[in-house]
């Protein structure tokens, strides 16, 4: 199956405005997370796709491949989905999140291999949740899978929710959803042509809209979460941890 790596790249952003283009370590945000999604060995492609001009002409000064995109999309599946739209001969497309410069290749050769079943519309994957604050939080979205690997429910609420006794986070069943997913191009088109399901509007999830609509979504875990770069504090620590490790290297 002919697959592409699309990373959605905008520069407004509310905590950290222009975070695509911070530049600290002498290679643009955007750019980092490029040269890991490069390291994917069954992706075909890896495209940036974005809405503002200045984004653009970053990463064609890197070599990277850049794709404009209308600027009024409501989510990055929607923008993911004018890219398909475009390149009818891909088979599958992963949306991977753009401020994500430390995420594991091995784990996004995983999400594509999930989907090799035919089956699928969609893949995505989790980490087990290690402690009750995460598990409540609803900014942290939880995950319950079956025993045979699909997702049956996202929720921002704790799920699955224990009525008696305590939650026992060494079991592997609470699941911290991480959101990366591979979609197969029919699907993504679908789903980005069918309106909003009312769970979705409920949760604010729009993978919902998948589950809801009776598709399937393959679920598999990995080890650990990489940090996102959301705020300066954010990329101040992934500044100071790029710089640790090329000193390690260099040494």
């Amino acid at each position: 199956m002919s697959t592409a790596i699309v990373i959605p790249a905008r520069f407004a952003s509310v905590r950290l405005p222009g975070k695509p283009l911070l530049r600290e370590t002498g290679k643009y945000l955007i750019e980092h997370v490029h040269e890991r999604a490069k390291e994917v060995r069954n992706a075909d492609r890896v495209l940036i796709a974005t809405d503002d001009n200045r984004i653009y002409d970053a990463v064609c000064s890197f070599g990277g491949e850049a794709i404009m995109t209308r600027a009024d999309h409501a989510s990055g599946t929607d923008r993911i989905a004018e890219v398909a739209a475009g390149l009818p001969t891909t088979d599958l497309f992963v949306n991977l999140q753009g401020d994500e410069p430390q995420f594991d290749p091995r784990a996004i050769e995983r999400l594509i291999d999930l989907m090799t079943d035919g089956v699928a519309s969609m893949a995505t994957l989790a980490t087990p949740i290690r402690d009750r604050a995460t598990y409540e939080n609803p900014n942290c979205v939880k995950v319950v899978g079956s025993d045979d690997g699909r997702a049956l429910y996202f929720s921002r609420s704790p799920i699955p929710f224990v009525r008696d006794g305590e939650p026992d986070f060494a079991s592997g069943r609470f699941l911290l959803h991480l959101g990366v997913y591979s979609y197969r191009r029919d699907a993504l088109l679908r789903m980005a042509n069918s309106p909003p399901h009312p769970l979705e509007q409920f949760e604010k999830l729009e993978q919902l809209r998948m589950l809801a609509a009776g598709g399937t979504i393959r679920l598999d875990t990995v080890p650990e979460a990489h940090r996102g770069v959301d705020t300066p504090a954010d990329y101040a620590a992934f500044v100071a941890s790029w710089r640790d490790q090329t000193r390690r290297v260099a040494a």
